[in-house]
């Protein structure tokens, strides 16, 4: 038994003019009725609210102000459900639609309840049916066409294998829309070899993710272990055969090194609301000992937030400002308490907060990247 998850994007889903591709839906529900008579657990997380909200309102192009986005995908999300609702019923296959938003991934307490939700959804033979929940969202594009939530979703259920269904036979050295020279990328072990390919952020007339949120997302999912696949969804074999063990589009291969569920989280889904600069000595600690951060290793303090909430860690590039980033934690300071404390050691930052934990950020919530 395999745990599998299927994206499918809004040009999947719809036409260019909001036109649902019923006969595409179709073949994913017979794929999708196929692994569930083989016992495999399947997900569908499908993007085309609105879409098919705007074909239901008559709006001849994508809206833009967030109102009339979420006042699109309300019109449109229950009866996007309601076709893949009957899709699968017709194959005997039961299914529950599931509304996330990102604060369900960020918050913890969120995430763990629906981590619950879909497990207990999984064991009773029920296939999932998300969406982001566009008409509550306050940035609709927040989870980029529902890659990112894709990736989030498999992390979840603790999946084998994340398939995202794009309008392309997956990724290529350039884009095949402009270059026709563009060659397909059978096979991704290496993310860093990437970096010189072009990599667009293009997108459909109604969608708002690209190539790049795809691989973002198998960035995410191979992170723990979960092989991702980018096939063409509007053909009808390459689903079947990438669910069959057979190779169609690009296939990132899951990596050896996997982080924590919780590690997981926090460096994909709980969002940063500052930076930590730090010295060498502190780098090479994090990175060579396994260490806490402490505050004798901070030199400098970006941002405003709040004991528990999340920063980036950044190293410094000799003193003289900013290198890259090696990590990501939960801080035990506020902002305001770090700027007081910064650079200094423990028994000083004692004496000025007698309270205060000797780490700014404590190896267990600290993830390096």
């Amino acid at each position: 038994m395999s745990t599998i998850v299927i994206k499918l994007g809004s040009s999947i889903v719809a036409d260019e003019s909001g036109h649902v591709r019923d006969e595409v839906l179709a073949r994913v529900a017979d794929v999708v009725a196929e692994r569930r008579r083989e016992d495999d657990e399947l997900v569908v997380v499908t993007s085309g609210a609105i879409a098919r909200g705007m074909r239901v309102l008559d709006l001849a192009v994508r809206p833009r102000a967030i109102d009339e986005l979420q006042a699109a995908s309300a019109a449109g999300q229950g009866k996007l459900y309601r076709i893949y609702d009957e899709l699968l019923r017709e194959r005997d296959v039961a299914s529950a639609q599931v509304l996330l938003t990102f604060f369900d991934m960020s918050a913890r307490t969120h995430y763990l309840n629906a981590r619950r939700t879909l497990r207990k959804l999984l064991d009773w033979g029920v296939v999932p049916v998300i969406n982001e929940n566009d008409t509550t969202a306050t940035d609709e594009i927040s989870f980029g066409d529902n890659d990112f939530l894709a990736a989030q979703v498999a992390i979840l259920v603790s999946a084998d294998l994340l398939v995202l269904l794009t309008d392309t036979t997956g990724l290529h050295t350039a884009d095949p829309h402009t270059d026709p020279g563009a060659r397909l990328i059978e096979e991704v072990h290496d993310f860093e070899g990437l970096a010189e390919l072009e990599i667009g952020h293009a997108t459909s007339p109604l969608g708002s993710g690209g190539m790049r949120s795809k691989v973002v997302a198998a960035d995410m999912a191979t992170a723990a272990g979960i092989a991702t696949v980018v096939c063409n969804g509007l053909e009808p074999g390459p689903l079947r055969t990438t669910l069959q063990g057979g190779r169609a589009g690009t296939r990132f291969e899951p990596r050896e090194s996997r982080y924590s569920s919780f590690k997981l989280w926090l460096r994909y889904a709980k969002p940063s609301h500052g930076q930590l600069l730090i010295d060498r000595g502190a780098v090479r600690a994090l990175r060579e000992q396994g260490t806490s951060l402490l505050p004798v290793g901070i030199v400098d303090v970006s941002g405003e937030f709040g004991a528990g909430d999340a920063v980036d860690i950044v190293e410094t590039d000799g003193g003289t400002g900013r290198g890259g980033q090696i990590g990501k934690g939960i801080c035990n300071y506020s902002a305001a308490e770090l700027r007081r404390v910064k650079g200094l050691k423990s028994a000083q930052v004692r004496e000025i907060l007698p309270r205060a934990t000797a780490e700014a950020v404590h190896r267990d919530y600290l993830v390096l990247v």
